[in-house]
């Protein structure tokens, strides 16, 4: 039955590990309230809305939001098929929002988490305290919410990496933001088509975004002359750089990472290998990378970074969280999905037990629970909060009871292996991760989105 005279659980972000999170809640009997910085649900989604996940349907709705859905007629897109980023959107998020109703509101961001009547210090009574979540509204003004419980489904996407190798901007990139973009450009829009068709651009980058990125301009390049790639990596290229080809165990990935070694080999692409960008400087209207043993790249007419995302952890300082000190994800996670120790392995279905802070009662899930790692699974996020959501609820079974079997993904090639290229490579056939199913993704076909997939 539904709970009485308690304050609803405050979920930060209508994407899609938010919502599911709102799913499981009401499944439960528990009243959430889901703050949405932006105007729509999946807003960050929308954002990429151009590019392809490499997980099909079948792999990114929540079950419980399934059932909350079936009522209204909804029925999944066929699940051996792949959505864009707009799909998902358009198809399932929105939808999910709008019979989840009033109890997701938009233009709301939150700008402080705390206990009531308590900082980080006060040890009194903590526990026994409901939580006060700040929230900006669209129009200025103001408020705050009472809450029983926390979930930050928040994700990454407002926080890009730098370019510099260090992980601070490097010198001059912020004075050339003009000629720099950190997100994988849609070049079906006839603006950005112009920003980049007959110029060079470097890529920045080895995951991913970085591939689509790649496969992009390689497309551009056979219909506009003069359009090419300088493809800037940390480390070597070695047996795993594109990732697993034909025996990945997500195969649009493993299709993606061929299509990007395809630019290469055509031509359309130049890599440049070992290159730590520690400084940008103008060269007339053009920019010249320059590396931190001296190294200069070739003037380019435009940047794209892609070196991943990190969490906004501002609003979270008066709540005692328990980070890894690399990763910045919860303690306990934070050994499943290390890129320095991982070369290639499983990244176990986990939940509340790896999930919890010092803070009783906020979690930090999604790829906000993933920190500064690079590799994230929607059905990773939808099994957090199935687990997280039971915990509330006090049936501590439900949570401790693992419900999905996850692909061997791993996390390979991660940033911690950058002077070994051949470390990450799987430990049986050279692949990451083997498998026998293929996938075929012709030119100029969408390619894969590297988070939340």
């Amino acid at each position: 039955m539904p709970t009485t005279g308690q304050p609803p659980v405050v979920v930060i972000g209508a994407g899609p590990i938010g919502l599911a999170a709102a799913a499981h809640l009401v499944e439960r009997g528990i009243e959430p309230l889901v703050l949405e910085a932006g105007p729509s649900a999946g807003t960050a989604v929308r954002d990429w809305a151009h590019v392809r996940l490499f997980s099909p349907w079948a792999e990114v709705t929540d079950p419980a939001a399934e059932k909350l859905l079936a009522p209204t007629g909804w029925v999944r897109p066929d699940g051996a098929t792949y959505p864009t980023g707009g799909d998902w959107a358009e198809h399932y998020l929105q939808p999910l929002a709008d019979v989840l109703g009033d109890k997701v509101r938009y233009g709301a961001t939150v700008t402080g988490v705390a206990r009531a009547g308590r900082d980080r210090i006060v040890d009194a009574d903590r526990d026994e305290q409901p939580f006060t979540v700040h929230v900006l509204l669209a129009d200025g003004s103001e408020e705050w919410v009472s809450a029983r419980a926390v979930i930050d489904a928040s994700g990454t996407w407002s926080i890009s990496s730098p370019m510099g190798a260090d992980g601070l901007p490097a010198l001059g990139e912020k004075a050339a933001a003009d000629r720099i973009s950190y997100r994988v450009p849609d070049l079906k829009d006839p603006v950005v088509r112009t920003r980049y068709a007959g110029k060079r651009t470097a890529v920045i980058g080895s995951g991913a975004s970085a591939f689509t990125a790649l496969a992009h301009l390689a497309d551009l390049a056979k219909e506009e002359e003069g359009t090419h790639a300088a493809w800037v990596l940390r480390r070597g290229i070695g047996a795993n750089t594109f990732g697993g080809g034909e025996v990945d165990q997500l195969p649009a990935r493993g299709a993606l990472g061929l299509r990007a070694k395809a630019a290469v080999e055509d031509g359309h692409a130049s890599a440049v290998t070992g290159f730590r960008t520690q400084a940008v400087e103008r060269d007339g209207d053009r920019l010249v990378l320059v590396a931190e043993d001296g190294r200069r790249l070739d003037p380019v007419d435009e940047v794209i970074v892609l070196t991943g995302f990190r969490p906004d952890l501002s609003f979270l300082s008066e709540v005692r969280l328990g980070l890894d000190e690399r990763l910045q994800a919860p303690t306990a996670l934070a050994p499943l999905i290390d890129p320095n120790v991982h070369s290639c392995g499983t990244v176990y279905p986990h939940g509340v037990n790896e999930l919890s802070h010092p803070e009783r009662d906020v979690y930090l899930v999604g790829m906000k629970s993933y920190g500064r790692a690079p590799t994230f699974l929607a059905m990773t996020g939808y099994e957090q909060v199935r687990s997280v959501t039971a915990a509330i609820a006090g049936d501590r079974d439900a949570a401790e009871r693992v419900e999905l079997t996850l692909p061997e993904t791993g996390v390979c090639g991660g940033a911690g292996l950058y002077d070994d290229p051949d470390a990450a490579q799987g430990s049986e056939g050279g692949g990451c991760c083997a498998t026998p199913a293929t996938l075929q993704i012709g030119v100029g076909a969408p390619a894969a989105s590297s988070g939340g997939c």
